[in-house]
């Protein structure tokens, strides 16, 4: 079964990366877009980018901003991703963003519990309160996303059983950060530092724990995407051996959202190089 992850941007369409994860389950002989043989098991990447300079409702190919260097809109991306979810039957959705604001409740001065187990950088207060500030436009873009989506029927991942059943189309906030870590994986540097290079790298990386393949080389985007999409994968499998629930469940408190589960993918049981890799989550 097919998920939707989304590396969300808020600043151009050209920044969101966006992937379709699969898994390859025939067990006829099948080949990548470079020849080489692809084995059952392996996780097949699709990547959707935006390039067209209209609107198309056909998604073919899929073209869905107004123009790459606009600013995104939250609604019209939400309506797009919610279009192709459909067009593909896809029940689950990664997003890599802020899903809600802290709790009152919570006993933390400024952060969700997710974010202070997983230590994350940035900080999610209580509403309009948001460290560091600059980060602020980003995380009140990414909950109008959450909240376009789910007027289009969509629900934030509540609960830990709700991924056996996966009767309602979910909504999953990724962290890549973390999520390379929680695989025993060096993390990918940012954006702005990266090289092809480090591209290439981190890919070989992830390809040691979850062998992948992509209709083209990923980049920078779409890699995040990937790496946080693959608890998404395993959700829509009904594999919850292969997640890890981080924080608390999403609730309504004073008219907001609150918390919420960041879910990180774990490594494949005895995988040679997650017990080396651990020295990342120091």
């Amino acid at each position: 079964m097919a998920i939707l992850s989304v590396d969300l941007a808020h600043r151009n369409w050209s920044d969101l990366g966006i992937v379709i994860l699969d898994r390859v389950m025939s067990q006829t002989p099948l080949v990548d877009a470079y020849g080489a043989s692809v084995k059952p098991g392996t996780v097949k990447c699709e990547i959707i980018c935006f390039t067209a300079a209209g609107l198309n409702s056909s998604l073919s190919p899929f073209a869905l901003a107004p123009q790459a260097a606009n600013p995104v809109d939250a609604e019209v991306l939400a309506g797009q991703l919610n279009h192709l979810a459909n067009v593909r039957g896809i029940r689950a959705i990664v997003l890599n963003g802020p899903q809600a604001w802290k709790s009152d409740a919570n006993r933390l001065e400024h952060a969700r519990v997710s974010e202070r187990q997983l230590n994350t950088s940035t900080k999610i207060g209580l509403p309009g309160v948001v460290m560091p500030r600059t980060y602020r436009a980003f995380a009140e873009f990414c909950m109008d996303v959450y909240d376009g989506l789910c007027r289009r029927g969509w629900r934030r991942l509540s609960t830990q059983g709700q991924v056996a059943a996966l009767e309602d189309r979910v909504l999953i906030e990724g962290c890549p950060h973390a999520a390379w870590k929680s695989l025993g994986l060096k993390p990918l540097c940012s954006k702005r530092r990266a090289r092809v290079s480090d591209l290439a790298e981190a890919y070989a990386r992830l390809n040691t724990v979850a062998p992948i393949t992509c209709n083209r080389p990923p980049n920078h985007d779409q890699l995040q995407a990937i790496v946080a999409g693959l608890p998404g994968l395993a959700i829509a499998e009904r594999d919850i051996a292969a997640v890890r629930f981080v924080g608390d469940a999403p609730r309504r408190e004073k008219g907001h959202w609150r918390e919420g589960y960041i879910v990180l993918p774990l490594p494949p049981p005895g995988n040679g190089n997650w017990l080396m890799g651990m020295r990342w989550l120091n």
